[in-house]
């Protein structure tokens, strides 16, 4: 009998597709109905600290104009606001773990260093069964060197480490000077898996406006390949933790590519907006049709089986661009 279980973080999963976080998992009948059709987990949607400053900037801006002159009273009712919407999202983690039995990954992206730690242990006591951090510190800042950005990630995840007992995530971007080097980092300071990659709002330009608009909201499958390719290498490099591949995966041939170059598990998303929830189950039903046509049991089977010493080699892709140069 085809098993398509298998483990992320210690975690049993009943799949290797995972939802990622999105406004799906923001809501209780979607994730409930993701588990009926087959996701092995759920990652809810994130809690941004950077949105609710912001909201309440705006909220205390327009409201009186004495918290100009008592700046210490905006800073009573800034922290009122972040505490409501953690509060708000504790409610959610644990209706979420009521209500489905798969495994549920809190998603926290925070602005400053000392609110990673203190929402993650109040995600941990609400009883998420881990976390997933969303970091995304961008190279805007012409003072700040690439080690010194990289050093924040890793101090970030110290310090959500101290505090919590769960296991946790990095869910990193594609915009590093060495991923690999960013990776072992995490890895050695308690990362137990890596999400590769995030997938930021790609700008785009209109040309009637001539404004800065926020298209491609959806990735397209052959965006797998980034995934694919450091999925690839860091497997081959047998970095010690799992590995899930995110962005790009639409159909069962991605799930089953992501698997054989090492990854432990899959994150969807767009997929569900185009096909919709139900498309869980033929990705699934797909993907175990494969494995009989191709007499695999189980995932282990054929996880990694792609990898050799020519796909492994940071010359391999320099080496395909020459040969694509001259053939």
């Amino acid at each position: 009998m085809t098993d398509i279980s298998t483990t992320y973080m210690g975690l049993n999963i009943t799949s290797p597709v995972i939802i990622s976080s999105s406004a799906l998992t923001g809501d209780l009948q979607k994730i409930i109905e993701c588990e009926r059709f087959g996701a092995g987990a759920v990652v809810l949607k994130s809690i941004f600290e950077e949105q609710i400053r912001a909201e309440a900037e705006h909220g205390v801006s327009n409201s009186n104009e004495m918290y100009h002159w008592f700046p210490e009273a905006k800073e009573h009712v800034m922290g009122l606001t972040l505490d409501a919407n953690l509060d708000k999202y504790l409610k959610f983690v644990k209706e979420a773990k009521k209500a489905v039995s798969i495994p549920v990954i809190a998603s926290i992206n925070c602005q400053t260093s000392n609110e990673w730690p203190r929402f993650a242990k109040s995600i941990e006591q609400a009883g998420a069964d881990a976390i997933e951090l969303n970091i995304s510190i961008f190279p805007f800042n012409a003072s700040l060197t690439s080690a010194e950005i990289e050093g924040q990630y890793v101090e970030i995840l110290k310090a959500v480490k101290k505090e919590v007992s769960i296991p946790v995530s990095v869910k990193l971007g594609s915009y590093f000077t060495n991923l690999c080097s960013i990776a072992r980092d995490l890895v050695n300071n308690g990362a137990q898996g890596l999400v590769l990659f995030n997938r930021f709002y790609r700008p785009d330009i209109d040309i009637n406006t001539m404004e800065v608009i926020a298209d491609n909201f959806l990735s397209i499958p052959e965006e797998q390949s980034i995934s694919l390719r450091w999925i690839a290498l860091m497997a081959g490099s047998k970095i010690n933790c799992d590995l899930v591949a995110a962005t790009g995966v639409h159909y069962h041939i991605g799930v089953i590519k992501m698997l054989l170059g090492g990854a432990q598990a899959v994150q969807i998303c767009s997929t569900l907006y185009t096909n919709g929830i139900p498309y869980i189950e033929t990705i699934l039903s797909d993907l175990k049709d494969w494995m009989a046509k191709n007499r695999f049991e189980k995932l282990d089977d054929f996880r990694g089986k792609a990898l050799n010493e020519s796909t492994t080699l940071p010359s391999f892709e320099r080496i395909q661009f020459i040969k694509r140069d001259f053939e």
